[in-house]
């Protein structure tokens, strides 16, 4: 069974290093990048310059899956091949896909022009460089920063960014940039119960961080935003970096006449995250739209894609030894938020459907507990 996993993402990754030397299979991961990046860790990586990455090969020693180092053009799933950017096409008896999502800028003018993007490790490196600039000394232009979206990535950013420029302050002598906070709905982090919520935005503010919920991003500029809110009221925000997290929606890179696509451009999948009308292709993270016991969209995290990630691994070693399939049963352990050094909050799954509310360092040594159980699940 020729299998092709494409993106060593979280769910990709996953995949892979859940194979083994197996009579039958022949495995292939392709991605664009020698190394996995990990991506709930970008904002440390743009405020400190930490190192998130790892290595893709010494991952997958062990699993008999060969590493091709190519960027994905094309995926046409009625003809079963994959086409590189350098003109090859591969072909496939199994496909899985984990190329992961772009970022949404909902046709706002201006924005996908002039805002940084916080995906991979190149963004992190370019807001890293604009901190750096501005604490130059002779930095000449606006020194402020305003974030649009206060989802997760949103305000672990602007936390990191404000705890980096509080050290650069104190050790040059500069004041702190400005960071604005702007959110279009009613409150920042709505994944949270309102108490966590509520201690998120307290930190926040300790920070100097400007808040602006309900406030709608409707044009940016090279220098500028313009926000509205929900009355009507317009006021233009000047800045020196534009950094938008607001949104994202799945590659649009597969091709079949059959694909049925949900919200986002997520490819609606079967309960064992094959695509729908095609048995032969797993779509696995932030490109498939698999559905919880209650019937909802499965959350795009970083969680969930090691789960189906994982999964499809052990399906694709049950689909070449003749085995029935187990279906994907999606779990959420728990949703934790970093604000910046020893800071966290969040909450962990217990038995019977309860919640219990964490904070402070603790809540920061169990978001870091999430992280290591991620690192022995791919080692």
């Amino acid at each position: 069974m020729k299998t092709l996993i494409l993106g060593a993402g979280y769910a990709g990754l996953a995949v892979a290093t859940k194979l083994k030397p197996t009579p039958g299979l022949e495995a292939l991961l392709v991605e664009q990048n020698p190394f996995h990046t990990f991506e709930t860790r970008l904002h440390e990586a743009a405020a400190h310059n930490t190192r998130v990455t790892l290595p893709i090969q010494p991952l997958l020693r062990g699993t008999g899956v060969e590493f091709e180092q190519a960027s994905v053009e094309g995926v046409d799933i009625d003809a079963r091949e994959v086409t590189l950017k350098d003109g090859r096409v591969l072909t496939y008896d199994t496909l899985v896909v984990g190329l992961g999502s772009v970022t949404n800028f909902y046709r706002i003018p201006g924005l996908a022009e002039h805002a940084s993007e916080l995906k991979q490790l190149s963004d992190a490196d370019e807001i890293y460089g604009f901190v750096n600039q501005v604490y130059s000394g002779d930095y000449p232009g606006n020194r402020d920063i305003v974030v649009g979206g206060a989802g997760l990535t949103g305000v672990e950013l602007v936390t990191e960014l404000a705890q980096r420029a509080e050290l650069l302050s104190k050790a040059r002598g500069l004041p702190p940039f400005r960071i604005y906070l702007v959110e279009a709905g009613p409150k920042i982090l709505p994944i949270l119960d309102e108490a966590l919520r509520q201690k998120a935005e307290r930190v926040l503010r300790d920070y100097g961080i400007e808040i602006l919920v309900g406030h709608r991003i409707t044009q940016a500029t090279e220098g500028s935003v313009t926000v509205q809110t929900a009355d009507g009221e317009q006021k233009v925000i000047e800045a020196g970096k534009i950094i938008w997290t607001g949104g994202i929606q799945a590659r649009d890179i597969v091709k079949g006449e059959r694909l049925e696509k949900g919200p986002g451009g997520r490819i609606a999948v079967d309960e064992f995250l094959r695509a729908k009308g095609y048995p032969d292709v797993f779509v696995v993270g932030d490109m498939g739209l698999a559905l919880n016991q209650e019937g909802k969209p499965v959350p795009t995290t970083a969680q969930h894609a090691g789960q189906q990630g994982r999964l499809t691994g052990k399906n694709l070693l049950r689909l070449v030894r003749g085995e029935e399939l187990e279906p994907y049963e999606p779990t959420t352990l728990g949703e934790f938020v970093s604000l910046g050094g020893l800071m966290a909050v969040g909450w962990m799954k217990l038995p019977w459907n309860q919640k219990l509310a964490i904070t402070g360092g603790i809540a920061h040594v169990m978001k870091k507990a999430s992280e290591w159980r991620w690192r022995a699940s791919i080692d």
